[in-house]
């Protein structure tokens, strides 16, 4: 068995596992994946894991919240002693610096969660005894996730800190704070946390730095850029939440956010608009063009059906209709529904991952 084991968005299985095939195909490995609606993760084999790993970077995954690399899988584990089989599976195989328990972010998963923390801690002492886990956690080694799919049923995986998400799942713990106007404020810190790099943020986002936020109203992605410190041209023929505006670093104006354009360059565009996902890569795409914005993030509303072979339009539609040099970024995060969000920047020329 060789391949690789991503998790997603439940609901999402087959946008996923039709990225994985897509992208396989274009690096000329051959494989198939395996997967079941509603289940958050898909299983990609092919004869060269290896390969393929290497040839998928999971900051250009889309659907993938976490990408790993396949090692085993155990089916008809005995409750009494689910250890053994592990340890066995492993041997022969490199040390680890992290054990990560996990489960699928499903309804059939989550249950699942007590098991993973219980055999978590059974499963670390017997890993370090059998020198396949170092006894102090360490960032240089590959990561063992075992993924609980049912009390008696895991798959074993391996990851590298630098091609995957540092959090279990996939997932970062984001709080919704009381006074953020909307709990979209969410999306445009997950995006900043996920489509940008620690480096980049710090500079990216400074003080004094000036953004439009297109579609505002009630201004949730307009407080997540005044706290990072931007002046904001709020645009939206809707009302702003009277906090944000008493901030004095917010510039209110009505206006149809697909029409309106900044009299100077600006740093900094962002989008949440609901609207027909192509019509939206176009008008993106314009600012990107016009040089109207340096750096942009926005979201793309996806339909319920080919929401993949949509994705690939629409991105292919923006890049094309920019007609310059961009680096672009694109995640389905966590805090996203129907939708994607996408970093497009035409100074950021290094890529990650």
């Amino acid at each position: 068995m060789d391949g690789l084991l991503c998790y997603c968005r439940q609901g999402f299985e087959p946008e996923l596992a039709g990225e994985l095939t897509d992208r396989a195909a274009q690096a000329g490995i051959a494989g198939y994946a395996r997967t079941e609606r509603d289940s958050g993760h898909v299983v990609f084999f092919c004869e060269d894991g290896d390969a393929l790993d290497r040839a998928l970077p999971f900051a250009q995954l889309i659907f993938a919240r976490q990408k790993l690399r396949l090692l085993a899988e155990l089916s008809g584990l005995d409750p009494s002693d689910r250890i053994a089989p592990m340890l066995a599976a492993l041997q022969g195989g490199p040390r680890f610096g992290e054990l990560v328990m996990e489960h699928p972010d499903s309804d059939a998963g989550k249950p699942l969660a007590g098991l993973a923390r219980s055999l978590g801690n059974a499963l670390r002492p017997a890993l370090r005894k059998a020198d396949l886990l170092t006894q102090q956690e360490s960032r240089r080694l590959p990561r063992l996730h075992v993924c609980l799919i049912d009390g008696d049923h895991a798959l074993l995986a391996s990851s590298h800190p630098a091609d995957s998400a540092p959090w279990p799942l996939g997932i970062p713990r984001l709080k919704t704070h009381k006074d953020a106007p909307s709990r979209s404020a969410l999306k445009l810190e997950e995006a900043l946390l996920v489509l940008l790099s620690e480096e980049e943020r710090t500079r990216l986002l400074k003080e004094g730095m000036v953004a439009a936020d297109l579609g505002a109203a009630p201004g949730g992605w307009t407080w997540v850029l005044i706290r990072n410190r931007l002046r904001v041209s709020a645009i939206d023929n809707g009302p702003l939440r009277q906090h944000v505006l008493d901030t004095g670093m917010v510039q209110h104006l009505r206006a149809d956010g697909f029409s309106w354009q900044p009299p100077y360059p600006l740093d900094w565009m962002v989008c949440d608009m609901v609207e027909q996902p192509r019509r939206v890569a176009e008008r993106m795409a314009t600012w990107l063009r016009e040089g109207w914005c340096r750096h942009a993030i926005f979201n793309l509303k996806l339909p319920m059906k080919k929401r993949w072979q949509e994705t690939r339009l629409c991105l292919d539609l923006f890049a094309q209709q920019a007609d310059r040099p961009l680096t672009i970024r694109a995640k389905q995060l966590y805090h996203d529904r129907e939708e994607i969000t996408v970093f497009a920047s035409a100074t950021v020329d290094r890529p990650r991952g």
